[in-house]
């Protein structure tokens, strides 16, 4: 099944931006470097900032996405969700304002503070990659913030009721993340590994969401 797969890209959900360690790194008074990079023109990556944001968590979810993306030619194969610019590349730079604005919107499929600009770059993605391609989300499946939303642009439908995302999947996600990658370096779950993700393919112009398990 993975050879038929001509492209892999990772959508990783974003770290709390209005947290205290969020107070602690938006601080003028903060001297580590992160901060002071922060503040500067060059900026840090969203991937160093959010894994700083939330620890382990994300630092776990962008190692598994780099290891495991297979992006084609001009395009990123790990995107961020953020509350208000869509999707940014993992290795993309922000600055202090922009963490700032990202703290000031909660994330809920209902704001379109949030809404208009994933919709955006969703239709752009699906534009851009191949038809037999598969769109990993990394984050939360419990609730309709970001598959609704993805769902909803992409025109995709649920191949049948027992793919439909719930908790139970979710939580064998946050389970498999805890230890980042596998040392044999299997892709998406090696034999007996029970990993699952909520996977988005993108196939002969129809893009659907099931369950992936490897």
């Amino acid at each position: 099944m993975d050879n038929e797969i001509s492209c892999r890209i990772f959508l990783l959900s974003p770290a709390y931006a209005a947290g205290e360690r969020a107070r602690m790194i938006l601080s003028e008074r903060a001297q580590f470097e992160l901060a002071r990079r922060l503040r500067n023109k060059q900026g840090a990556t969203i991937a160093e900032v959010f894994t700083f944001l939330s620890g382990l968590y994300f630092r776990g979810k962008i190692a598994y996405a780099n290891a495991f993306a297979r992006p084609i030619r001009g395009t990123s194969g790990v995107f961020v969700i953020t509350p208000t610019r869509g999707l940014i590349e993992a290795h993309a730079r922000i600055r202090l304002n922009d963490l700032r604005e990202f703290a000031l919107v909660d994330i809920h499929e209902s704001d379109p503070r949030y809404r208009e600009p994933l919709e955006r770059d969703a239709r752009r993605l699906v534009k851009k990659i191949p038809p037999r391609s598969e769109i990993i989300l990394l984050g939360s499946i419990a609730t309709g913030k970001y598959v609704d939303v993805l769902l909803s642009r992409w025109r995709a439908r649920l191949l049948t009721e027992s793919d439909r995302p719930n908790s139970r999947l979710e939580d064998t996600r946050k389970n498999a993340l805890k230890t980042t990658v596998a040392a044999d370096g299997s892709a998406l779950g090696g034999r007996g590994s029970g990993r699952q993700w909520l996977a988005i393919r993108a196939e002969m112009g129809r893009v659907s969401l099931h369950r992936l398990s490897r």
